[in-house]
């Protein structure tokens, strides 16, 4: 099992536990995170914005330049910031830390 720590934006603090191979988005979902997912994957929309410790995010695969397009519409946008849907959590990745951005905003295409 691999650990996630979910950090909200008032600074509390959620560990979550995940198998390798589980999508960030459906950890956080099923952690109790405010992580909508509205596209469910498609990078359709931002609504599972996050932003990923600076230590942590060297370790993740570049972003697509859809999910960059996709980031561009985000709220709260950081140097750091992720599609949650895209991370594919490994053993690398054990322990992550991610930030809830305390704004939303769904800029769903369609």
């Amino acid at each position: 099992m691999l650990n996630v720590l979910f950090v909200m934006a008032d600074g509390s603090k959620v560990t979550a536990q995940a198998e390798p191979g589980a999508r960030l988005l459906e950890v956080g979902q099923n952690a109790g995170m405010p992580l909508e997912g509205t596209c469910e994957g498609q990078m359709a929309c931002s609504t599972c914005h996050v932003i990923i410790a600076p230590d942590w995010f060297d370790k993740l695969p570049a972003a697509s330049m859809e999910e960059e397009d996709m980031l561009d519409l985000a709220a709260g946008v950081a140097r750091t910031s992720r599609l949650s849907c895209q991370i594919e959590l490994t053993e690398a990745l054990d322990g992550i830390e991610v930030r809830i951005p305390g704004v939303s905003r769904d800029m769903q295409i369609g």
